[in-house]
């Protein structure tokens, strides 16, 4: 038997007949047509429920998510539950603000693939019951601890084997924890007494939780963990109360070993705006601090934490955990695929290359859509053994990105420097100030030296520019954040300049990386221009300035702008250690122009007629973009004679050059050349 909420048929429903989807069918353990027994029963609140699933979702997602998840559901023991949220009633205590937001973490570590994702009620009461925001939802394996308030913290024991803790983050976190709880009286002695805040920071869905539990579990702890989102939707006073009593239940036994986690903190105590419950926390952790117990509070936007609860007394250390880099990728993937069959042309060292941005939670988001392709192929043709091959991986990366980007990271697609026709002096000085600071760093160390800080390459519309940095961000195997200059611009007073610090805050979390700034002439214009802009543009350009050679280094970060009007960039932006390489890249001339066609026709069957060295010598004042538009013409010309044309043909590039005119001015080319010049 299960249970299952009701909801009143249509008009047009036949008596006696009752739908339900396929997870009741496969609960019930029925096919449809069926006949079944229906009863009515009183609506319980299940007090506790266990649920078991896969190991790369059990890792990494919080046992109060799981409850957001399942707020309103019937569940009995040994049932199959969906993630899907029920939108038929929700219980008391519950908002849709709330059942947004566990949307939002389950969007955030696995993508679309949540929305197929089952787990299974391996405890819960054998009659039906309907889960709560009261109902303590924990983890299989994980034990059974109870909690003094399960409505807003999970208590998880100590873990009876220690783990592995391999990160430098880990590591220091699991030294701040070990001295400071096993050793405060040598910390007195030597006058430096235990403080053991710690905000921990970094983007979603890179491991924060995992971390602290890994070292809680290797120092054998206790964490109590706390979701603040949900915290912050309680009333005002129960939150209130909801806190003191987590601060009383820490305070209770002296010699506990156990580490509070808040997680999502910022909810609760935001660095701007009124937040009541801000108080009462920063009342609580200061008297944690001080009575020596463990405080560690998670945040994925830690300039979003108020200023009262980092500092001395409070939360007094910080961790950040940057996004992972190829390496580290390649580790990730190894764990995760461990109970996974790979076929033998799976390359984990092939797809860590092809995931920059890519944190903890987009990897399993990614391992996990891989196996429903790989599914999906072998109920339409079954083979003896079933197996995830790298086909199944390449469809799985069209629909999962990198979560902590924000739609900012470039596709460098296929593109190589190697596939660029001409332009060899510009892809030479990019190789040494780009592609060199980013993969050889040991060498400008070795040689005592600061790598390029950046780099502005300017030149006529359609010449390349794009075009290099899509190969620099696939032969530099870094992750690129690609942002037009317009988009930072905005009309609210404050705006522009803090997606200035934000987009440089993410590539020195993500180094080694590479910031681009298309049309940086919008960006950064010349100050004092009187544009009308209130200021706006000034204000930026001090932003700029500051990233670029301020008190916080560019580690491992290289900037490359783009422009088509050089002169009208502030020139503060041009001096040496910030954008301090101008790279002029030029019309191509014939020679290049050659090469492009060489490179655009790479994939493209030509007849023997088809003279490129000719076409390039008739293609004077053709930009890079106008030479490859030629070739994709000229192919849709021999398809307008026959779909089924073999190759194209001279004739075809004659109707393509009728149609694809140069597109340069001559007048800015001009004005370009003299700017190379006077440079």
């Amino acid at each position: 038997s299960t249970g299952a909420l009701v909801a009143q048929s249509g008009d047009d429903q036949d008596p006696g007949v009752i739908r339900v989807d396929d997870l009741i069918l496969g609960n019930l353990g029925v096919a449809p047509g069926t006949p079944v027994t229906v009863e009515v029963v009183q609506s319980l609140a299940a007090d506790r429920i266990v649920v078991s699933g896969p190991d790369q979702v059990s890792s990494v997602l919080p046992p109060q998510t799981v409850r957001l998840a399942l707020l309103g559901k019937v569940v009995c023991r040994g049932d199959s539950v969906s993630l899907l949220q029920q939108d038929v009633a929700l219980p008391e205590g519950s908002s849709v603000q709330l059942m947004g937001q566990g949307r939002l973490q389950l969007q955030q570590l696995f993508g679309q693939a949540w929305q197929g994702m089952l787990l299974t009620a391996v405890e819960a009461p054998t009659i039906p019951t309907v889960v709560t925001m009261t109902t303590d939802v924990q983890w299989a394996g994980t034990g059974a601890g109870a909690s003094l308030s399960p409505d807003v913290a999970t208590v998880t024991p100590p873990a009876t084997g220690a783990a592995v803790v391999t990160t430098a983050e880990a590591k220091q976190l699991r030294q701040l924890l070990d001295v400071g709880l096993d050793n405060p009286d040598l910390l007195t002695k030597l006058g430096t007494p235990p403080s053991l805040g710690v905000l921990v920071s970094g983007p979603s869905g890179c491991g924060k939780n995992t971390m602290v539990g890994q070292v809680a579990s290797a120092l054998g702890l206790t964490v109590r963990s706390v979701w603040c989102p949900q915290l912050a939707a309680l009333a005002p006073d129960k939150a209130a109360s909801q806190i003191v009593s987590l601060k009383a239940a820490a305070l209770e036994d002296s010699g506990a070993r156990e580490v509070l986690v808040l997680d999502e903190v910022e909810d609760l105590a935001p660095a701007e705006g009124d937040a009541p419950l801000g108080a009462v926390l920063v009342a609580a952790v200061r008297e944690l601090v001080a009575a020596g117990r463990a405080v560690v509070a998670l945040t994925a936007t830690p300039d979003s934490v108020s200023r009262d609860l980092v500092g001395p007394s409070m939360l007094s250390h910080r961790i950040l955990i940057p996004l992972p880099d190829q390496p580290a990728r390649r580790t990730l993937l190894g764990t995760m695929t461990k109970s996974v069959a790979l076929a033998s042309d799976v390359s984990l060292d092939a797809l860590a290359a092809k995931t920059p941005g890519f944190v903890a939670a987009d990897l399993v988001a990614l391992v996990s859509a891989a196996g429903q392709q790989a599914a999906v192929r072998e109920r339409a043709a079954p083979t003896p053994s079933p197996c995830v091959c790298a086909a199944d991986l390449t469809a799985a990366l069209a629909t999962v990105h990198p979560s902590s980007m924000d739609g900012q990271l470039l596709d460098p697609g296929q593109v190589a420097m190697s596939d660029i026709g001409g332009l060899t002096d510009v892809k030479q000085v990019l190789t040494e100030s780009v592609l060199w600071p980013i993969t050889n760093p040991d060498a400008f160390t070795r040689l005592g030296i600061a790598p390029t800080h950046g780099v502005l390459m300017y030149g006529p519309p359609g010449c390349g520019k794009t075009y290099l940095i899509k190969a620099l961000a696939h032969d530099g195997h870094a992750n690129v954040l690609s942002v037009k200059g317009a988009e930072l611009m905005s009309k609210w007073v404050g705006e522009s300049e803090a997606g200035v610090r934000e987009l440089f805050a993410r590539a020195r979390g993500a180094a080694p990386s590479l910031v681009f700034l298309d049309e940086v002439d919008a960006l950064a214009p010349v100050r004092g221009g009187g544009s009308g802009d209130d200021g706006v543009g000034d204000r930026v350009v001090a932003a700029l300035l500051t990233e670029l050679d301020g008190i916080d280094q560019l580690r491992g970060v290289v900037v490359v702008a783009a422009t088509n009007r050089p002169d009208m960039i502030d020139p503060a932006l041009l001096r040496p250690g910030r954008l301090e390489r101008l790279l002029f890249v030029p019309p191509p001339d014939q020679a290049a122009r050659a090469a492009i066609f060489t490179s655009a026709t790479a994939n493209t069957p030509l007849d023997p007629g088809v003279d490129l060295a000719a076409l390039a010598a008739r293609t004077d004042g053709y930009s890079g973009a106008d030479c490859a538009s030629v070739v994709r013409q000229a192919a849709l010309a021999a398809m307008r004679r026959s779909m089924d044309a073999p190759s194209v043909t001279p004739a075809d590039i004659e109707s393509a050059l009728a149609v694809v005119h140069r597109s340069l001015d001559p007048a800015q080319v001009a004005k370009l050349d003299a700017f190379a010049a006077r440079r």
